[in-house]
C-alpha cells in the first residue's frame, strides 16, 4: 500500500439517529425536505433518507426490530453496535457519525488497522429502496470504519457502493427550501486538535486549516469542522454544557440556491430560527436532533 500517494474522501452522508421515522419525516418536510420512501436494513435499523443533487444525503436512522438489531450487535455488526451504544449514552437523536465515499472499503479497512483506528470489521450488505416511479431497486454497499476509543458518541465509516440504485434520482433533489446539499458538518470537542490524526487519516487528506476556535479539513464539496465550545455557541448560538470529552456532532450546514425563499418557506411554516453570520440557524428540535443552517 502507498504511503505517499493520497486520494482525499468525499463526504457521502450523515447518520443521524431517530426515535420516530414518521416523527422525523413530519419535521424534515416542515423544513421543506423531500424524503425518500422508508428502507429496511437486513439487521434491524430502517432509514427514509433526504437526498442532495450534490451526492450527499442525511440517513434518518431508527430501530425497526430490536431483536434483530441486538443480534447483529453480538454478532460483530459495528454499524449495530455503535448505533445502539449511541442511543444508551445520547438518546435516541443525534448525529452518530460522518460518512465518507471510497471507490474501495477494503483498502481503507487495511489503512485503518495499519494506522491504529480501525473501528472494527467491514460490513458488507445490500438493501431494497422503493424509487420515486414506484419500482424497487436494490443497493449493495461495503463499509470500513474509524474510531477513536476516547471518542465513544461519534465514529466515521467509508462506505463503497458496490451497487448503485439503477435509477435517476433526480426527483428527490428538488427541495422546497432550496438546499443543493451539505456545505459542513460540524463536530465538537475541548481540544480539536486531540482528534487531527483520526480525521487526517480518515478522510485520508492532510491538509488542515485551524483557526482560533478550532480546525477545519476538507472531504469533496463539504467540510468537517471541529469546534470548540467557545466556538459551537459563537457560530450557532448554541451553548455546549457540561465538560465531557470526545467528538459530538452538533451541527449540519446546507448550501442553498436562494436563502430568500428559504426564509420564507420558513416562515410559511412557523419554523424557528435565528440569523448568524449570513445563514438561517434553526436549532435542534423533535424529530431533529442536531442544529441545521442554512446559507448560499
Amino acid at each position: 500500500m502507498s504511503q505517499t500517494k493520497r486520494t482525499a474522501r468525499p463526504l457521502d452522508h450523515l447518520v443521524l439517529p431517530v426515535g420516530d421515522l414518521a416523527r422525523t419525516r413530519q419535521r424534515l418536510a416542515d423544513l421543506g425536505f423531500i424524503v425518500a420512501d422508508e428502507a429496511r436494513h437486513p439487521f434491524g435499523t430502517a432509514n427514509a433518507c433526504v437526498f442532495f443533487s450534490d451526492g450527499t444525503y442525511l440517513e434518518p436512522l431508527a430501530v425497526a426490530l430490536r431483536e434483530e438489531c441486538e443480534a447483529a450487535a453480538l454478532d460483530g455488526n459495528t454499524f449495530v453496535a455503535r448505533d445502539q451504544a449511541f442511543r444508551f449514552r445520547r438518546g435516541q437523536e443525534g448525529l452518530s457519525a460522518v460518512v465518507l465515499g471510497t471507490p474501495d472499503a477494503a483498502e481503507d479497512h487495511i489503512r485503518f488497522r495499519a494506522r491504529g483506528i480501525s473501528g472494527g470489521e467491514m460490513l458488507e450488505f445490500s438493501r431494497p429502496m422503493r424509487l420515486p416511479d414506484g419500482r424497487e431497486a436494490l443497493g449493495s454497499f461495503r463499509l470500513a470504519f474509524a474510531a477513536d476509543l476516547r471518542s465513544p458518541d461519534l465514529f466515521l465509516f467509508t462506505c463503497q457502493r458496490l451497487r448503485a440504485l439503477p435509477v435517476d434520482s433526480s426527483a428527490l433533489h428538488h427541495h422546497e427550501n432550496g438546499v443543493l446539499g451539505i456545505a459542513e458538518v460540524v463536530l465538537s470537542e475541548q481540544n480539536p486538535t486531540d482528534f487531527q490524526y483520526l480525521l487526517q487519516e480518515a478522510v485520508d487528506e492532510r491538509e488542515v486549516s485551524a483557526h482560533s476556535f478550532g480546525m477545519d479539513i476538507q472531504a469533496g464539496s463539504a467540510k468537517i469542522t471541529v469546534l470548540t465550545p467557545a466556538g459551537v455557541e459563537a457560530f450557532f448560538g448554541h451553548a455546549v454544557e457540561g465538560a465531557e470529552r470526545g467528538l459530538r456532532g452538533r451541527a449540519v450546514v446546507f448550501r442553498v440556491g436562494d436563502l430568500e425563499a428559504t426564509r420564507a418557506l420558513f416562515a410559511q411554516n412557523d419554523i424557528e430560527f435565528a440569523e448568524m453570520g449570513g445563514r438561517l440557524i434553526v436549532p435542534e428540535a423533535p424529530g431533529q436532533g442536531v442544529t441545521f443552517a442554512f446559507g448560499v
